[in-house]
């Protein structure tokens, strides 16, 4: 049971067939917008008084309209085409660090009032409804909005396709098979706090994806390339289908000349971009402060000291402009800029959502994020990036004597109580004698993410956005990321392999 003072949380579902239904069935040009949406002023003022009615701190309600469209094609057929409308509310009620939640899918009045009741049942004072003025705030505009970008006159996205496997399959006669996808979504939010803060957002993506399979004579080996980002089909304007296709036979062919991975403690050196899922999952996971406020994280209570070598500076920012964690607002309504979290090697800040920040006396950073209406809001990050340093890319990889150069990953495990991770290299070369030489198979990467900070020695000066691929799951809950840094050198680092050095 949810308990006054307690962190605990309830959620319900409220609404199914009937008015919702029908609503959800409907592609709507911009439901939520205020001023000519589906919810006027007065209705959104009501909820925010119901949900508070038995008492509580704070309430809120995030309205969500989402259109998705996807095809995938496999080994040159299109095997899978999907689509839908999802569209409801979920409403908040905050006690303390108690939390009250309900959802209903659907914008029927009478359900909207339900979900807020079941989630007002959280408070324990008693309290009676309140009197919301509603003002909408202006949030910043980051990333064009392409409300067409689900269904586009004119492009045919089979053909997008198509040309990928084409590209792919002219790299070589060892490629043996093409898949690709890709995946467009129109989603618009409305967020409502209790003090009567509206804001509204739009928020388009792309992403598209080539997988290969090469094969000689003895082996099987895959590649794969994807991207995207907060963009239309504009996208392809500046990455082609064929470019993706042919990286991906690429990575496959290097692949089929790989060899054994070295085992033990080594000299590594993260190729810029790509490498940045390894600081987002073994250090940034670490910075979101609902971990530190549960004192879970190896980074509570360490605001101040040293985290990192010299030289290191992580930033969480939802700015950039296009990049697929970006964000005009975040899911609480609130406007996020650059954080700094590690500046120089010292620990500034954590991320932080409406929660955390009372519970730090801190601002709100624009962290406040979750995967839909069904989902309670939290500290998540948006891009997080390490920033480039000085050191010429070629200059780090000639200072190693024998070592690892990992350029791209697959798949990871990572503690966040902890940051001990391992993450599996999907491109890889063993570095000898300050050259890169043989492509390597089976190589795994085991740390500790703020221990492995701590051996940076070089930072390149080559700062590489990662092209919008990048999804983040936490607690059951996964939202579009961007990751970006320099080439980088870590003195030290277990490799996982099977030859040994």
């Amino acid at each position: 049971m949810a308990r006054a003072g307690a962190s605990a949380s309830r959620s319900a579902s409220i609404g199914g067939p009937g008015k919702g239904a029908v609503l959800r069935a409907e592609a709507i040009e911009a439901p939520f917008a205020p001023g000519r949406g589906l919810v006027d002023d007065a209705l959104l003022a009501k909820l925010i008084g119901v949900a508070l009615e038995r008492g509580g701190d704070f309430a809120d309600l995030f309205f969500e309209y989402r259109r998705s469209s996807a095809i995938a094609m496999e080994d040159g057929r299109v095997r899978n085409v999907s689509g839908g409308i999802d569209m409801g509310v979920g409403v908040r009620v905050v006690q303390g660090e108690a939390v009250g939640y309900a959802f209903a899918e659907s914008i029927d009045p009478e359900e909207m009032i339900r979900a807020a009741q079941t989630a007002s049942r959280i408070a324990q004072g008693g309290g009676k409804a309140q009197a919301v003025r509603v003002r909408t705030r202006d949030v910043p505009s980051r990333y064009p909005v392409h409300r067409e970008v689900v269904d586009v006159a004119g492009i045919d996205k089979v053909e997008l396709l198509r040309r990928a496997d084409a590209a792919a399959r002219k790299v070589s006669k060892k490629i043996a098979r093409v898949d690709a996808s890709i995946v467009s979504v129109h989603k618009e939010i409305l967020v409502v706090d209790s003090h009567g803060w509206v804001s509204y957002d739009q928020q388009p993506m792309v992403r598209f994806g080539a997988s290969v399979i090469a094969r000689n004579r003895t082996r099987t080996e895959s590649g794969n390339s994807g991207g995207g980002g907060r963009l239309g089909l504009s996208y392809f304007e500046r990455v082609s289908p064929e470019e993706h296709g042919r990286e991906a036979a690429r990575v496959a062919l290097v692949n089929l000349d790989s060899r054994p991975a070295p085992a033990g403690s080594m000299p590594v050196v993260l190729a810029a971009g790509d490498s940045g899922i390894l600081l987002h999952e073994a250090v940034g996971h670490g910075l979101e402060a609902d971990f530190n406020r549960k004192r879970t994280s190896n980074y509570t209570d360490r605001i101040g000291e040293r985290v990192a070598s010299p030289g290191v500076t992580v930033i969480d920012d939802p700015t950039l402009p296009g990049s697929r964690g970006s964000i005009d607002v975040d899911d609480e309504g609130v406007t996020g800029d650059a954080e700094v979290l590690i500046e120089d090697g010292i620990l500034r800040g954590y991320m932080h959502d409406r929660i955390s920040a009372r519970f730090f006396g801190r601002k709100r950073s624009g962290s406040g994020r979750r995967e839909s209406f069904r989902d309670v809001p939290m500290p998540r990050m948006t891009n997080t990036l390490m920033s480039a340093g000085q050191d010429d890319p070629e200059d780090i990889i000639r200072s190693v004597k024998r070592g690892v150069f990992a350029k791209k990953f697959s798949g990871g495990q990572v503690n966040i109580s902890n940051g001990d991770f391992v993450f599996s290299l999907t491109e890889g070369y063993l570095i000898e004698d300050g050259k890169l030489t043989a492509p390597l198979r089976g190589a795994n990467l085991i740390g500790n993410g703020p221990e492995a900070l701590t051996t940076v020695s070089m930072i390149g000066n080559d700062f590489t956005l990662s092209d919008g691929m990048w999804t983040c799951g936490k607690d059951g809950q996964s939202v579009p990321v961007g990751v970006g840094m320099p080439t980088i050198k870590l003195d030290r680092l277990t490799v996982g392999g099977t030859a040994l050095t």
